[in-house]
């Protein structure tokens, strides 16, 4: 088990006075990068903003992992290196567990989507993001570690599946994986493969952290909403996981239509009862 850590809960700012009054059993958070970079240009530094203040408080009582949806790892633009300063600044103040991203690409010519694009799957691809992934890691002085993302297409000129993908970019660069089981599950429905071989196929010495998240369906597709529970198939998903790759910290995300702090400890039981079955491997 990698630094004795369960399961934890993204941080939402609406949960920010419930966690201070109560400092509730969490073992540890999750922090948006993209949430606490207000950078002041004049002296570098980080400005205290409440939601900062709010996360190096939570910080004094929690372990917190930082979870970036900006990097745009896969797009032709340059690395924008002013995102790169603020978060390294981030890094900085927070002392964070890890630092992740997604393996996508979110915009073009300076445009953001606001959404997280995935890649076809080309060796070519794979030369340019192992190869930015390489600048970024240089840059921040640390390992990245990088998120499968949910797909609702494919591209035809794919030359390999998503694991094959994922794994030759971990073999270049030696960043590590953030595994995200709810994603997994949602894009072997949408484009018909085993979620098996994805999870088997991969090097677990470089998971760092899996991710659970609810989803939701529109006719014949998912959508990855993140608007509600874990479902019972991607929880019987996660318990197949952790039996393949051991028990590896992972975090429960609710990003929209977000309940109150209880309904989410009762998430944490729930996956909790999963993670502490004796089949899984240490």
């Amino acid at each position: 088990m990698k630094n004795n850590l369960s399961i934890g809960l993204g941080l939402r700012s609406s949960h920010y006075s419930y966690i201070l009054k109560n400092l509730p059993k969490v073992d540890w958070f999750e922090a948006i990068s993209e949430n606490y970079l207000d950078l002041d240009s004049a002296s570098g530094e980080l400005k205290k903003t409440i939601p900062l203040t709010n996360l190096l408080k939570i910080r004094e009582h929690y372990p917190i992992a930082l979870h970036g949806v900006s990097l745009s790892i896969g797009s032709t633009n340059p690395l924008n290196k002013i995102y790169l300063q603020k978060l390294k600044a981030l890094i900085e103040a927070v002392d964070p567990l890890w630092v992740s991203d997604h393996i996508c690409w979110t915009g073009v010519n300076q445009e953001n989507l606001h959404d997280l694009l995935p890649l076809p799957y080309t060796q070519e691809t794979i030369d340019h993001v192992a190869n930015k992934i390489l600048q970024v890691q240089d840059f921040l002085k640390r390992p990245m570690v990088f998120e499968n993302v949910s797909a609702y297409l494919s591209f035809k000129h794919s030359e390999m599946s998503e694991w094959e993908f994922i794994r030759e970019i971990v073999k270049k660069t030696d960043c590590e994986i953030l595994l995200d089981v709810n994603n997994i599950f949602v894009s072997s429905k949408n484009q018909n493969f085993d979620p098996i071989e994805f999870i088997k196929t991969l090097p677990k010495e470089y998971i760092r952290e899996m991710h659970l998240a609810g989803h939701s369906s529109s006719g014949s597709m998912l959508i990855d909403t993140h608007d509600g529970p874990v479902c019972h198939e991607v929880l019987s998903l996660y318990q197949e996981t952790l039996n393949i790759v051991g028990k590896i910290p992972t975090l429960i995300e609710w990003d929209d239509k977000i309940p109150e702090f209880l309904i989410l400890e009762n998430e944490i039981e729930n996956v909790l009862k999963i993670w502490n079955q004796e089949k899984a491997n240490e």
